[in-house]
């Protein structure tokens, strides 16, 4: 890459400082990087917004913006952060509505970070296409803009040239995964070790970690038998033998359980497996056959089904590319 590419950050009133930041750092400690090894910066950074000069965030901070939203100077890579109180953010920006929708068709890459994708689903940019939000704005999300493919357990999600991410800290995910794009995979792990973020996560994963998701269970007959299975994993989970530790009967567990976590005890289980095959193959060399065993599988064969359908790589692959010890 001989120049740089144009990144725009576009803030608004009211945008999430965090996530402003966090994404501009990816990209600044990449040049950083990429000068130490010899090489030209990457990126050039720059802040707008609709109007510029100082924009507050929703912290005790502001960024100043060098310039205006215009259709005559687009970059290469444009960023619109997210807000916290989206319906009052889309009623006083129409003009950013109105620039997503005119700049789109030329921008080579477009990102909307947590709620920022909501400009993008009021252009009409979403519609039909899968996309990512924070997970509170998921049903807002859905009601709001139906044609949308919401996919309310990603990271980011990747739709041609538009990215989306979850929420938050989603957004140096979703940075980094550019910079690997533009830039490989052992520059984008310096970044995240910079950081210090846990590598990197493929956009597939969940939001959130299962364990964090049992603590969340109010009911403690479910959290029981939550707590069981992440315990447990390796050895067979029927519902029944579930439902007995919850002191329930298995139809009425079964009901309790989708109440209470919001998805089947099938479910449950098989993202526990996921989520615990994911961090051995990170964290540690064992054979595949090993990790099989320890989640609970039979044989290498279903642990492959199951990346392949969750994640669409294999094992192999995703230790390869999320290993500690790859690149």
């Amino acid at each position: 890459m001989s120049q740089p590419l144009r990144v725009d950050l576009i803030v608004y009133p009211g945008f999430k400082a965090l996530e402003a930041i966090e994404t501009l750092s990816v990209f600044e400690y990449a040049n950083h990087h990429l000068l130490q090894h010899g090489r030209p910066r990457g990126y050039a950074l720059r802040i707008v917004a609709p109007q510029a000069g100082r924009v507050a965030s929703d912290m005790p901070m502001a960024l100043e913006a060098a310039a205006p939203l215009s259709l005559q100077d687009l970059p290469d890579l444009a960023v619109i952060v997210g807000v916290r109180d989206i319906d009052s953010a889309l009623q006083r920006q129409p003009a950013l509505v109105d620039w997503v929708r005119a700049a789109a068709p030329r921008l080579p890459t477009l990102v909307a970070l947590c709620t920022g994708c909501f400009f993008l689903a009021a252009a009409g940019l979403l519609d039909g296409q899968p996309a990512t939000t924070h997970w509170s704005a998921v049903p807002l999300l859905r009601a709001r803009f139906p044609a949308v493919r919401v996919e309310p357990d990603r990271i980011h999600v990747r739709a041609g040239r538009i990215w989306t991410s979850a929420g938050v800290t989603a957004g140096m995910d979703l940075a980094l995964a550019l910079v690997e794009e533009h830039h490989g995979r052992a520059l984008a792990l310096e970044v995240a070790r910079d950081l210090v973020m846990y590598l990197k996560r493929p956009g597939g994963q969940s939001q959130f970690s299962v364990h964090l998701q049992s603590q969340g269970t109010d009911h403690p007959g479910i959290r029981a038998a939550q707590d069981w299975v992440l315990a447990h994993l390796d050895q067979p989970l029927p519902l029944a033998e579930l439902a007995a530790r919850a002191l329930m009967s298995e139809r009425n567990f079964r009901r309790q359980f989708g109440r209470a976590v919001g998805q089947s005890p099938a479910r449950f289980i098989e993202d526990a497996r996921l989520e615990a095959a994911r961090r051995l193959l990170e964290d540690s060399e064992l054979p595949q056959k090993t990790v099989a065993a320890r989640v609970g599988f039979a044989s290498e064969q279903a642990l492959r089904k199951l990346f392949a359908r969750r994640l669409g790589v294999s094992p192999q692959d995703y230790r390869a590319r999320f290993g500690g010890s790859a690149g």
